[in-house]
């Protein structure tokens, strides 16, 4: 080390100086804040701007909503011009469990016995369950009529039949009633479900249909979702709403 003449005023009366050498620490470097990106039930937009709003942490002129009524959702994005700040909020509606769980309305099949092992661990779905065990029994023990006609012809003149019949008598009811909530935090409600049997020689299974339920799920839909936004509206008028 190259000797450097160093001078160093004291205060009266001091009687040690301790001298170091060496480097001081290196500054850290400035780290950009975490993003904040929220996913919840629909209602947590609403909740965020109740306790956000006078927080000095975005402005509303600065921020959107966006709504997209076939998804079910909400979405709030914040400081939505300054990448280093922006943030978003995302309310959804979600479909309950139980209703989910029936694939009703789907391109999706159920075996008598599947159908029927679902309904006996769900009791609680059926007004009277004496009456929702029978129809377990008549899963378990499904009994149908399958009766197919089948015509095929060709004649010389160019004329050609190819007709297939088949009628399916079973010992099961069109319709059926249950309790469900369709979506998370609802109420079960009465759902009517039609049968649509499936038929592929020995194999038997059914799609479950109910035109009621999806009035259901629409009604439901638009009103939670006007109600939200209603109360938006009220906390943070100046934030733009935007319906995809």
């Amino acid at each position: 080390m190259n000797p450097e003449k160093i001078v160093i005023n004291a205060a009266d009366g001091t009687q040690e100086i301790i001298i170091r050498e060496g480097q001081a620490p290196k500054v850290l470097e400035q780290k950009a804040p975490l993003a904040l990106d929220i996913a919840g039930q629909l209602g947590c937009v609403k909740e965020f701007l109740l306790k956000r709003i006078n927080a000095g942490q975005f402005q509303q002129k600065d921020c959107r909503i966006i709504v997209d009524r076939n998804e079910v959702s909400i979405k709030f994005i914040f400081n939505e011009r300054d990448e280093y700040n922006r943030g978003s909020v995302l309310g959804r509606l979600s479909l309950h469990p139980d209703f989910a769980c029936l694939h009703i309305n789907r391109n999706e099949t159920w075996t008598p016995v599947e159908l029927a092992m679902l309904l006996k661990m769900h009791r609680y779905w059926f007004e009277d369950r004496a009456e929702g065990m029978k129809l377990v029994t008549t899963l378990m023990n499904y009994k149908a009529d399958i009766q197919q006609k089948v015509e095929q012809s060709v004649e010389g003149n160019g004329s050609r039949a190819d007709n297939f019949a088949q009628v399916v008598n079973s010992n099961l009811p069109k319709t059926i009633t249950l309790l469900l909530p369709v979506f998370q935090g609802s109420k079960p409600q009465p759902v009517e479900i039609e049968f649509f049997a499936k038929v592929d020689g020995r194999d038997v299974s059914f799609f479950l249909m109910s035109p009621g339920a999806n009035e259901i799920v629409e009604t439901f839909r638009d009103e939670a979702i006007d109600a939200e936004l209603s109360q938006i509206k009220e906390i943070a008028p100046e934030i733009a709403i935007i319906e995809q």
